[in-house]
């Protein structure tokens, strides 16, 4: 089992529940959130049950991630950062420094799924700035659903 896969899975169950720009006209948060996490509970439990293996190996390796990120969270947020940055870099296939629905959909699929909420002026286009305004609301949401 390729272990990129293994992460993969693990990190849709903490996947972000919405996509959504601060602030910025048309800017959204999406209404069918707690469907799609739903699906996305349903999905990893019947791999768990097909896989109980590398299930026992995902859990433990994303509950060890968990507790290096409360010990060291600002090490974790520079590490995802980069990683983010880096994954934008490779799907920015023209290297213009944004990218087209075309580009989300073959590097960022997430992104894609949600490119009309994320590209906040509606410019056919998604920025960092605008991805990272997204994610700033998205942090906003889960702690106010946490407090």
């Amino acid at each position: 089992m390729n272990r990129h896969w293994i992460a993969a899975v693990a990190v849709t169950i903490l996947a972000m529940p919405a996509f959504a720009a601060d602030g910025l006209p048309g800017a959204t948060v999406r209404d069918d959130s707690a469907k799609a996490a739903a699906e996305r509970r349903a999905r990893f439990e019947q791999w768990c049950k097909d896989n109980p293996e590398q299930c026992r190996e995902a859990k433990a390796k994303a509950q060890q991630r968990r507790a290096e990120c409360k010990a060291d969270p600002e090490k974790c947020r520079a590490e995802l950062q980069a990683k983010g940055q880096e994954r934008f870099k490779r799907a920015d296939a023209n290297g213009d420094g944004r990218l087209s629905r075309e580009e989300a959909q073959k590097g960022m699929p997430l992104v894609a799924r949600d490119f009309d909420r994320i590209d906040a002026n509606k410019d056919g286009f998604v920025t960092p700035q605008e991805l990272e305004a997204a994610r700033k609301v998205r942090a906003d949401a889960r702690k106010g659903k946490g407090s």
